[in-house]
C-alpha cells in the first residue's frame, strides 16, 4: 500500500444488483464466473483530470470491470449513480464493487442504526448495478480495544444484512495494520474474519498491502479458505522512498509470486473476483502500467 492511499482512504432502493447478469452469477451460481477488474485508484490522477477519456482509454486497453475509489456527495467522479451507470455502460463496462470507507459519521449509536449517508452509499450502490459494497478501512478510533473491534463487526454484519436487502453483500478490505497489530495472541484480521458472517460480510483480500504487515499472502488464503470471494491482485518490491517498506510494482515483477496466490485462491479461496490494483509505478505512467498488468494477467489465465 503507497502511503498517499493511506492518506487518501482516511480524508475522504431498488436492487438493480441482484437482476443483473453478473449479480445473478455472484449470488446464485455455486460457481461464478471469473471477473477481472481495476481498482481505478491506479489512475486517480487521471479520473481526477479527465474521469471519461480515462474511462475510454481503459475499456479500450480490454477492461470490462472497474472497481470505484471516489464517491463524494452521492456521485462517482462526479457523476450522480444514474448518470455513471449510463456512462459505464455506453463503454461496455461494470462496476461489480466500489470502494467507501464506513467509518464513525455512518452510524448512530443512540438510534442503533446507520446514518442517511450510509442508507444513500448502499442505495447508490444498488443503482449502479454493484454486488459488492466494499470498505477499504477501519478508522483508528474504532479499533481502540478489542471490545472496540467486536463492536464494530457487528457493525460489519448489520451493514451486511442492510446491503443484502438490495441484493448486494458488504465487504472489507485490508491494508497492514490487521496484520501488525494485535489483541492479546489474536490479530486484528483473524478477529475480524471470526467474528463476521461469511454469508453478509466478505473479505476482499489484498494480497500485497498485507506484507508491510509482516503477514504472507498464501499462508492468510491457506489459514481461511473459502473466505476471499474477491481479490486486490498487486505485487510488491522495496519501497524507493516514503514510510513503508514494500510499494506496489508490474505483476509477476516482486515478491508475492502473484501466480502462484492468484491460483491457490481460485482452488481454495472461493475467488473469482479479481482487481487490479497498482499505486506505484517506477517510472513508468500508471496508464501503461494497468494496461501491462491486464495483459499478464491475460497471459495467466485469467480473463
Amino acid at each position: 500500500m503507497h502511503s498517499s492511499r493511506r492518506q487518501f482512504l482516511k480524508t475522504s432502493a431498488v436492487a438493480l444488483a441482484a437482476t443483473t447478469l453478473i449479480g445473478k452469477s455472484v449470488l446464485a451460481n455455486a460457481k461464478p464466473k471469473t471477473l477481472v477488474g481495476i481498482q481505478l485508484y491506479s489512475v486517480r490522477d487521471e479520473m481526477k483530470a479527465d474521469p471519461l477519456g480515462t474511462l475510454k482509454q481503459i475499456a479500450g486497453m480490454g477492461y470490462k470491470h472497474v472497481e470505484h475509489a471516489n464517491y463524494v456527495d452521492r456521485k462517482f467522479y462526479g457523476y450522480p449513480a444514474a448518470e455513471f451507470k449510463k456512462v459505464l455502460n455506453d463503454l461496455g463496462l461494470s462496476m461489480p464493487s466500489g470502494h467507501t470507507v464506513l467509518g464513525p459519521k455512518h452510524w448512530d449509536a443512540a438510534k442503533n442504526d446507520f446514518t442517511d449517508s450510509w442508507k444513500y452509499t448502499v442505495e447508490d450502490a444498488a443503482t449502479l448495478g454493484q454486488n459488492y459494497v466494499i470498505s477499504p478501512w477501519l478508522d483508528q478510533s474504532l479499533r481502540k480495544s478489542k471490545d472496540d473491534l467486536l463492536r464494530n463487526m457487528e457493525i460489519f454484519n448489520k451493514s451486511g444484512e442492510l446491503c443484502k436487502k438490495s441484493g448486494m453483500k458488504f465487504g472489507y478490505h485490508n491494508h497492514d495494520f490487521e496484520f501488525s497489530e494485535k489483541f492479546g495472541d489474536e490479530t486484528m484480521y483473524d478477529i475480524m474474519l471470526k467474528n463476521t458472517d461469511p454469508d453478509l460480510v466478505m473479505q476482499q483480500l489484498d494480497i500485497g498491502n498485507l506484507y508491510n504487515g509482516g503477514a504472507n499472502a498464501a499462508e492468510v488464503v491457506k489459514k481461511y479458505p473459502g473466505r476471499f470471494e474477491s481479490l486486490h491482485v498487486k505485487d510488491e518490491i522495496k519501497a524507493e522512498g516514503g514510510n513503508e517498506k514494500y510499494e506496489s510494482t508490474i505483476l509477476g515483477k516482486g515478491i508475492v509470486n502473484v501466480r502462484e496466490v492468484i491460483d491457490l485462491c481460485k482452488k481454495s479461496g472461493g475467488t473469482f473476483h479479481y482487481i487490479i490494483e497498482q499505486e506505484s509505478y517506477q517510472g513508468k505512467t500508471p496508464i501503461a502500467s494497468v494496461k501491462e498488468d491486464l495483459e499478464i494477467m491475460k497471459q495467466w489465465g485469467y480473463k
